[in-house]
């Protein structure tokens, strides 16, 4: 199951960037976004998930250097920064930019992800609720950003002219649509997993404990 988990992790990133899409970025705001989701929210999961509690886990390793909280607010630095206009520009024109861009995405989500996943078996509560923490953080930062281009009055990006009979403006509020769904419940459905499988574990504790005792 791990092992079709990294496949499909490595089959998001070969669509993300061996496929049209980066070319198609280069001129369509929504095929941008479409990258940055297959990364961050299908990729990184994917991936982080099939070697979590495995001998390939970095995080029992060095623990404190795999925090959940401070790895979301490291990605939400990387992607707003990204999206602002100057940045975003660089990205869409050049092959290095958006390289950068899209190498940064993926270090940053899975290290968000292996954050809040990782680590020693049976899962440490502090790192189950701090993970929860940063995952739902994320979610926040991914649907604020995600509203804000979907919703906005106005193009953000002067230098997008539109794509295929869809105007600059149009192409933004696909784009932010794209980034609050498929971001937005990614992120949320992580934090919620690991909430139940923290509510969880306490009962299954208690009840091998009260049957040891019986």
């Amino acid at each position: 199951m791990r092992a079709f988990g990294f496949f499909l992790g490595i089959l998001a990133l070969g669509v993300a960037w061996l496929g049209p899409l980066p070319d198609l970025a280069h001129e369509a705001f929504f095929a941008h976004m479409i990258m940055h989701m297959l990364v961050v929210a299908i990729a990184a999961p994917l991936l982080s998930l099939s070697i979590a509690g495995t001998k390939h886990d970095p995080v029992p390793l060095c623990p404190p250097l795999f925090a959940a909280v401070p790895a979301s607010v490291a990605e939400l630095v990387l992607v707003w920064a990204w999206h602002a206009p100057g940045l975003h520009h660089v990205a869409r024109s050049s092959f290095w930019g958006l390289a950068a861009e899209q190498g940064t995405f993926l270090l940053a989500g899975l290290a968000v992800w292996i954050s809040a996943f990782g680590g020693a078996s049976p899962r440490d509560r502090g790192r189950s609720a701090a993970g929860i923490i940063g995952l739902l953080l994320t979610s926040m930062h991914m649907t604020l950003l995600g509203a804000l281009l979907a919703l906005s009055p106005r193009s953000l990006y002067p230098h997008h002219h539109g794509y295929a009979g869809l105007t600059a403006l149009q192409d933004q509020h696909l784009g932010g649509a794209v980034m609050l769904i498929v971001g937005g419940l990614a992120y949320l459905s992580g934090g919620l997993w690991l909430t139940v499988d923290l509510l969880w574990h306490p009962a299954k504790d208690l009840s091998a404990q009260s049957q040891k005792d019986g």
